[in-house]
């Protein structure tokens, strides 16, 4: 399958390449409320010399939920321990992190809706209380042990906070929701990344990458390096508003920030189900994707800008959709509509 621009999935070059990401809460640009919060409660954990409260950052990719977890840590001046849910399989792989973690360290855990039950029940008495249940043994022999572990911080991060179970989540005394960021936000933060990777960014393309990046400032750095190596190729270096559209348009990414599997994701629930509703299974199918892409990925940014509904039998195509994509609304959704007015 060929890597797309957007997606839920860290690449490999910005893994290597993290200088991109802000490094104290003062440069992190956006998301106010968060900042606020956490601002807050990093001076108060700072002042009373504790660990900071546990921190479950969820919302679409891209957003600043690694970013904030790094920052974090940085605020906090401690050390930042890195974990994945599905990393995690057996409650031992975790204790073998709680026991290595200093005092007020941070353990920062991706996709945390992945963890598997019996994870999940060892980290319940490290959260509340720092101490660890070991069993020692086997059979009728087998018995437990509490090990005493440094006061931490734990992180989470999920794209889908409904999958947490309730004790997780419930045990998280801070839950940030990430939101998606403007234009002008995106705008602030590409012209910030230009001035790290020292690429000429003219206002005029810094705005015309703006509005294509989906409000999400992952997608934003990914583009702004794609439109560099355009204008480094294909002009004179400079990423000017003409140069921005080119190169969008040259990843297939038009002026409401869609790839070609957006609009091939619309045009099916126009073509082959009139305009829907029609389930994310049967969807998922009809694109060769996986479900968690379109769900993750696809919808939440279609969701926003009104491109699609989603009801309890399936997914809808909008009027504006249709506009965008120069396609006809389908004349059964119009007759719907008729009929709700009617009835009204």
């Amino acid at each position: 399958m060929v890597e797309r621009i957007i997606q839920s999935k860290k690449r490999a070059d910005e893994i290597e390449h993290v200088s991109l990401r802000p490094k104290t809460l003062k440069d992190f640009i956006g998301q106010e409320r968060v900042r606020d919060t956490l601002s807050i409660a990093l001076e108060a954990a700072g002042n009373r010399n504790e660990a900071l409260d546990h921190i479950l950052f969820y919302g679409p990719p891209g957003l600043g939920k690694t970013t904030l977890a790094h920052i974090t840590a940085a605020e906090l001046g401690v050390n930042l321990t890195t974990a994945s849910g599905p990393s995690l399989e057996k409650g031992k792989d975790l204790a073998a992190i709680l026991t290595n973690l200093g005092k007020r360290d941070v353990l920062f855990i991706d996709e945390i809706h992945r963890l598997n039950r019996a994870v999940e029940e060892t980290l319940y008495p490290a959260m509340e209380d720092f101490v660890i249940d070991i069993v020692i043994g086997s059979g009728p022999h087998a018995r437990s042990i509490q090990l005493k572990i440094e006061p931490f911080t734990l992180i989470g991060a999920t794209t889908r906070a409904g999958l947490l179970t309730g004790p997780l989540r419930d045990r998280f005394g801070i839950h940030q929701h990430l939101e998606f960021y403007s234009v002008e936000e995106l705008v602030t933060i590409l012209k910030r990344s230009a001035t790290v990777l020292d690429v000429e960014l003219t206002p005029e393309g810094a705005d015309e990458i703006g509005k294509r990046s989906r409000g999400t400032p992952r997608v934003a750095n990914r583009l702004l390096k794609r439109v560099r190596d355009w204008a480094q190729v294909k002009g004179d270096g400079v990423i000017s508003g003409d140069v921005a559209v080119t190169g969008c348009e040259g990843l297939g990414i038009d002026n409401r920030g869609l790839d070609p599997l957006d609009r091939k994701f619309l045009s099916l629930i126009v073509e082959f189900y009139d305009g829907g509703p029609v389930g994310i299974e049967t969807l998922a199918a009809t694109l060769n994707e996986e479900k968690d892409t379109i769900t993750d990925v696809m919808e939440p940014f279609l969701l926003k800008i009104g491109f699609l509904q989603r009801t309890s039998r399936g997914r809808c195509i909008t009027r504006g959709a249709c506009e965008h994509l120069e396609m006809d609304y389908p004349l059964s959704k119009q007759t719907d509509l008729q009929e709700d007015l009617f009835e009204d």
